[in-house]
């Protein structure tokens, strides 16, 4: 029974995405994943090259996810599955091409964690994503823009004869189109998975690439990989180099031995097979291999400290068990991204299945005697020379068109292929896919000039391509306002100032004040931004205060405005401004949590810890949380300072009775490091 896919639905409590955050994404990437170098990181050249090469400085052109709350509602998710006689595959082409589910018949076990609910976080790089299953990151170091958003897919004819699922779409943080197709080979054990990114520009492009896998984990869980060695992240920000699997007295190979969430990049020596695999007590679990392009291999735990078990629990249903992520991607560590030559592309395919190795021998000791029987027991179930030589067969399957449409990404592609003329086998980007959010950056294409409504607010453009074409268009509000954007992404920050001043100078609205109050802020000067971010609120309450529907657009820029403006306000001094923002503005939706923090932080500038602490004691959440984001603790403590203070100085002594007398709550308890 060679592949087949069809479609289905699932029903599951999900919380709705909502809206993108209107106000581009002007901040650098403030990423829990940016490092110092242990004096003990001992980097190969080329892994320390790559460390540096082409960071992002912020997320432009996509935008901000963070509409969702966290009230889930029964919701009929559209799901493809691909099925032989061994496996079954489910896929989410609304959300990523996240592979949900992949069940073993034989043993009648899932391989995957798979979460019962879809709750978005903001632990993508451009906020929303979930827990479970297998994702697809591409573009920068994290998890990708597109963790919640529809991909294409479509039935490819499979090089066994069967069917293939093919996923891809433009990814546009690195402007990189990219595919993914999945088939199960009559009677195999073994999800196939051929990748590849092509880069059709006339220049070099950054590229990221790590497949992410969860796994289920409990006390019994362990995780194995071909190496002695690993280099060690976790949230204090410093990459060392460590022992494999002891460290620090603790066997690391058990995800739930360690405390705080942390991430072992495995050294894996040149030229060994590549594989991962997470096994249960009873010998039994998932293991991951491919061909040699995909080079590196990860554990990503959460740890058994409060705060790793509070994030699990946020992340899916109350009395769930917890998860473990084994990882794989092109260079050895997710702080590397890789040079892609003008017209060049990487490809390679990986292999997911079912793994049943010795318990004995893989609990013992003897770490090498593991991994010698996860390598025999892998090589039984499926050879090396078997994924090269599956590898090879799909080579000439990547380039075939697609029979049937099965699901619609994004109109992206097909705007960069109308721009370009790209010719792109196998992923087509088809003119019948633009959208309302192209039709702007169409109409400029086709005419040189964007429409004299413009996009505001609306999804920008920043290559260099399109840069260029805002340069020769007729001056006005919109073009000036996204060619500030297109130079800000370029790090040409003063031209950026000079087009938003026009913007502003031609009645843009809100959205140039708001670029300049960021402007200002970066450089350094919090009075002048704290101005900014006032007169943007002014603008957008009194945009959104007037008829028809371009006011419906505005309402919603206002909140996202203050949850900026605030904290700038208070860092200017400018307390009761912020407090009189705070107290305009509607207390409703998802974002509530956010406001009833920054309510406390301004309570607490104000010298009033005591009407801080009581927001606390009332109880809110933020449903989106950042990875990392340490405010709510930091918040918690400064108002117990203050409280044990009683109006005198801190001290250290004061800061230990605070610790001492106010412990945190474990509601507000998501510290990633000691």
């Amino acid at each position: 029974m060679a592949t087949s896919v069809r479609h289905t639905t699932l029903t599951l409590p999900a919380a709705p995405l909502g809206p993108d955050n209107p106000l581009p994404a002007l901040h650098a990437t403030d990423d829990p994943h940016r490092v110092e170098l242990g004096p003990d990181a001992r980097l190969p050249a080329d892994m320390a090259r790559r460390i540096g090469y082409a960071p992002l400085r912020s997320i432009l052109p996509t935008r901000m996810r963070d509409g969702y709350g966290r009230d889930l509602r029964s919701t009929d998710v559209d799901a493809l599955v691909l099925e032989n006689d061994r496996l079954r595959a489910t896929v989410l082409p609304g959300l990523g091409g996240r592979v949900y589910s992949l069940h073993h018949k034989p043993t009648g076990r899932e391989l995957l964690y798979r979460n019962p609910v879809l709750q978005p976080a903001a632990f993508a790089l451009n906020g929303a994503w979930f827990s479970g299953g297998i994702e697809w990151n591409i573009g920068a170091t994290g998890h990708t823009t597109l963790s919640c958003a529809p991909l294409h897919a479509a039935r490819v004819p499979a090089p066994d004869g069967g069917e293939m699922l093919r996923l891809w779409e433009w990814e546009r943080l690195r402007d990189l189109p990219f595919q993914v197709d999945l088939w199960l080979p009559d009677g195999s054990d073994f999800l196939h998975v051929g990748v590849r990114i092509r880069n059709p520009h006339p220049r070099t492009v950054p590229v990221y690439w790590w497949s992410n896998t969860a796994v289920p984990e409990d006390e019994g869980s362990r995780v194995l990989a071909p190496a002695d060695e690993a280099w060690h992240l976790d949230y204090a920000r410093t990459l060392r180099r460590v022992a494999v699997p002891d460290s620090e007295g603790c066997d690391r190979s058990y995800p739930l031995r360690s405390e705080y969430p942390a991430d072992y990049f495995y050294a894996v020596p040149d030229g060994a097979r590549g594989w991962i695999a997470s096994l249960g007590a009873d010998g039994r679990g998932l293991v991951q291999t491919s061909t040699d392009a995909l080079r590196g291999r990860k554990l990503f735990l959460w740890g058994a400290g409060r705060a790793g078990r509070r994030w699990q629990q946020w992340l899916t249903a109350p009395g769930t068990g917890g998860y473990a992520e084994i990882q794989a991607g092109l260079a050895r560590t997710q702080l590397e991204h890789l040079p892609l030559e003008a017209g060049g592309e990487f490809a390679w395919l990986e292999a997911y299945g079912p793994l049943a190795a010795d318990a004995a021998t893989v609990h013992g000791a003897d770490w090498g005697a593991a991994r010698t029987e996860v390598e025999t027991r892998l090589a039984a179930a499926l050879p090396r020379a078997d994924v090269d030589a599956a590898f090879a067969a799909w080579r000439p399957y990547a380039d075939h068109e697609p029979k049937e449409s099965l699901a619609t990404g994004s109109g992206w592609g097909a705007l960069e292929v109308a721009r370009a003329g790209l010719t792109l086998p196998g992923t087509p980007f088809a003119a019948d896919t633009l959208g309302a959010e192209q039709q702007p950056w169409l109409t400029l294409l086709t005419t040189g000039d964007l429409p004299a409504d413009g996009p505001l607010p609306g999804p920008a453009l920043v290559a260099p391509a399109w840069r260029e074409l805002l340069e020769s268009a007729a001056p006005g509000p919109a073009t000036d306002y996204h060619l500030g954007l297109a130079q800000w992404h370029a790090g040409d920050r003063a031209q950026a100032v000079r087009s938003w001043e026009r913007a502003l100078a031609r009645r843009a609205g809100c959205l140039p004040l708001y670029c300049l109050a960021v402007a200002e802020s970066a450089a350094g000067e919090p009075a002048r931004a704290a101005d900014r971010y006032a007169q943007a609120c002014e603008e957008a309450a009194r945009a959104a205060s007037e008829e028809g529907p371009r006011a419906r657009a505005w309402q919603a820029v206002l909140p996202a405005l203050a949850r900026e403006a605030v904290p700038a306000l208070v860092a200017a001094g400018r307390t009761e401004a912020a407090a009189r923002l705070l107290a305009g503005l509607r207390r409703t939706g998802p974002a509530d949590g956010r406001l009833q923090l920054l309510t406390a932080q301004v309570l607490l500038a104000q010298g009033q810890p005591a009407a801080a602490r009581e927001i606390f004691d009332a109880g809110f959440e933020i449903a989106a949380l950042r990875e990392g984001d340490e405010a709510l603790g930091d918040t918690w403590y400064a108002i117990a300072e203050r409280l044990v203070a009683a109006g005198g100085p801190v001290t250290e002594a004061v800061r230990a009775a605070a610790r001492a007398g106010h412990p945190l709550p474990e509601r507000y308890d998501y510290r990633m490091r000691p």
